[in-house]
């Protein structure tokens, strides 16, 4: 049991050590495609780190596929990685910002008109579905094919109207160039994620050994880990000053979760889902995202705000906790 103990201690170290190195390679090499393909950090944040970073919700929806009693886990997985991503981790980084730095956030220095504008439409698109589902009740293939429509659109539309005037200084690069440090980007993400597994199952196998109970472990180590990869890249964008990248990765992971995801969990099941169940969830998820909205529409972002975010989340544990106990 020692030795179980100590191996499991020793790769918990380890993959925590790769985890901070793969997301460090993440955002510089996410920086140098931004600056090579003219689509700015916001867009790169939000298509490619979040697409990425939104793979283990994903496995989750296809692990799902076939089994009733399994997909409740995978849209409720969906729901509630929105008010993680936006409460706990995108406090958190304003936070952090503000005590690196030393000073508020400011909008006006980071974002470009339309990249605010693509960020409130994927704002607004993830609050407004929870709560047309909830309306409907129960939802089917048809919808899942819908979801997955309006992910296509929007993701065409960020790349048809991206951004032309490339920043001073920006790299210029052939198509080699671009595609191997497009492909540096997809493995430093893989690496994020493999690491995040194996975080996870050491840190769970070291839990059951010292007698934590199932369901804590359920609730805090499973629960985090599917956003342990939006944590590790948005803290290490953060810490390079990239708060545009951490922007469009948080809001991005929300609008995806709930068009290609939660879409391909309905669409490859051929039974109806009733999510009316996950009302609460649902409330809290458009309560945080307001409460981002209102953020966006101000000049700055200070400590408060990110004090705020990180009390919702806490305001939103207790209410889940209090209501399975």
């Amino acid at each position: 049991m020692n030795d179980t103990l100590i191996l499991n201690a020793l790769i918990l170290l380890i993959c925590l050590i790769f985890l901070g190195y793969s997301s460090e390679k993440t955002i510089t090499n996410s920086q140098k495609l931004a600056d090579i393909t003219g689509f700015g950090k916001t867009t790169i944040g939000f298509l490619l780190i979040s697409l990425s970073t939104s793979l283990p919700e994903l496995s989750v929806s296809i692990f799902s596929i076939g089994h009733p009693e399994q997909i409740g886990i995978s849209v409720g997985n969906v729901m509630g990685s929105q008010i993680a991503n936006i409460c706990f981790i995108f406090g958190l980084c304003v936070l952090y910002a503000n005590y690196k730095h030393k000073k508020c956030i400011e909008f006006l220095t980071i974002l470009t008109g339309t990249e605010l504008k693509n960020l409130q439409f994927g704002l607004f698109i993830a609050s407004i579905i929870p709560l047309v589902l909830i309306y409907v009740g129960e939802v089917s293939r048809i919808v899942g094919i819908i979801l997955i429509i309006i992910f296509v659109w929007n993701t065409y539309s960020l790349m048809k109207n991206k951004i032309n005037i490339k920043e001073e200084g920006s790299e210029k690069a052939d198509g080699r160039s671009l595609l191997l440090i497009f492909l540096k980007v997809v493995l430093g993400v893989f690496g994020v994620i493999a690491s995040s597994y194996f975080i996870m199952e050491s840190a769970t196998s070291i839990a059951i050994s010292i007698g934590v109970p199932k369901i804590v472990i359920g609730a805090t180590i499973v629960a985090l880990g599917t956003s342990l990869p939006e944590l590790a890249t948005s803290l290490q964008a953060t810490k390079s000053g990239d708060m545009n990248i951490v922007l469009g990765n948080i809001i991005g992971s929300g609008f995806i979760n709930l068009t290609l995801i939660l879409g391909v969990t309905l669409a490859l099941n051929d039974f109806l889902v009733n999510v009316r169940i996950y009302s609460e969830v649902a409330i809290f998820a458009l309560i945080s995202n307001m409460f981002l909205w209102y953020f966006l529409s101000g000049d700055k972002l200070c400590e408060r705000e990110g004090w705020m975010l990180v009390m919702l989340y806490i305001i939103y544990l207790v209410i889940t906790f209090s209501g399975i106990m």
